[in-house]
């Protein structure tokens, strides 16, 4: 191995023993539980019918709303249209969350620290973000696109664990399916 993967395979080691996330992530888990409920918005959230996990099909609008937001601020595009990229990805990001949410809601020990892990890097991006939509609106659109690039990098750290979630740790993948 390189490097790199080592390093990221001791982050993701790290992050799945760290029992210090166990009390908070279950206060949120029971949250989320009991607003979900077992009824039909549950079933929504968890793409019951679509008949394949909700989540990971909303995870492209909003990560690919901010990113061309960015590729608009870095090719000196139309600023307006970036800070309405910005806008759209933050509402988006609300109904994705919500689907993340229910299927994390059913993870436990380690899968459950990672998944907590996951949601606050999401929640950093989130905030970061809406911080660059704000910016810009006020007429600071260097500082918008600044926000805008550190909100990509906790975009970034959020799906690199999101996909250690699904392909190492199988979360949300049916029994004998090899999602590589």
């Amino acid at each position: 191995m390189t490097a790199l993967p080592d390093a990221l395979a001791g982050v993701s080691a790290r992050i799945e023993q760290m029992t210090a996330l166990d009390a908070p992530a279950e206060f949120v888990q029971r949250i989320v539980r009991s607003t979900l409920g077992s009824g039909r918005l549950d079933e929504i959230l968890g793409g019951a019918p679509l008949t394949h996990p909700l989540h990971p099909a909303l995870v492209a609008v909003p990560a690919g709303s901010w990113l061309s937001a960015s590729v608009l601020d870095v090719t000196g595009g139309d600023a307006c249209a970036a800070r309405r990229l910005i806008a759209f990805g933050c509402l988006a990001a609300v109904p994705t969350a919500a689907s993340g949410a229910r299927d994390w809601s059913r993870t436990v020990g380690e899968q459950r620290r990672v998944g907590f892990a996951h949601a606050l890097l999401n929640d950093a991006a989130l905030f970061t973000y809406a911080a660059s939509w704000l910016a810009r609106r006020r007429g600071h659109q260097a500082r918008g696109a600044g926000l805008a690039l550190v909100g990509a990098g906790f975009l970034g750290a959020a799906g690199w664990l999101g996909a250690h979630l699904v392909f190492t740790q199988r979360v949300g993948v049916a029994a004998g399916v090899d999602p590589r």
